[in-house]
């Protein structure tokens, strides 16, 4: 049973999550040092839209941990390469725009996957409405 409030504010929620911190979405709470590039506002609107599917296609005994997962990994991967203090800490300001820059569209590909894979998985997983488990079982459509 699809759940469709619940998932339009956990997909709106999942993108004003991960775009206020990285500053995809320009507040007075967080500055970034490097642009918004072309490709985080369609990874950032897909991750919303997969949270949504995920959570709208109902529970099936497992709790929301692999999408955060996936939106975590997406957060990082949005974010302002110079602005993540860990990576700062690590490989300093000239490494975080050689090194780690390069790694967070892959890194973003690789969220994006992850959450269709999640989605495909749990649509595989919802429970059988009225007459839809004969139908499937015998290889009809619904």
């Amino acid at each position: 049973m699809l759940s469709y409030p619940k998932a339009v504010a956990m997909g709106l929620l999942t993108v004003v999550v991960m775009a206020v911190p990285t500053d995809v979405i320009d507040t007075p709470w967080f500055s970034r040092e490097v642009p918004v590039r072309w490709w985080e506002i369609p990874v950032l609107g897909a991750i919303g839209l997969l949270v949504a599917l995920y959570v709208g296609i109902g529970a099936v005994n497992r709790g929301p941990g692999p999408a955060l997962g996936g939106a975590t990994l997406a957060t990082f991967a949005i974010g302002c390469p110079v602005c993540n203090k860990l990576v700062l800490a690590a490989v300093g300001t000239t490494g975080a725009l050689e090194l780690w820059a390069p790694v967070q569209p892959v890194l973003a590909a690789g969220s994006v996957a992850l959450m269709a894979g999640l989605v495909l998985w749990r649509w595989r997983q919802r429970p059988c409405g009225p007459g839809g488990c004969e139908a499937t079982s015998r290889g009809q459509t619904p």
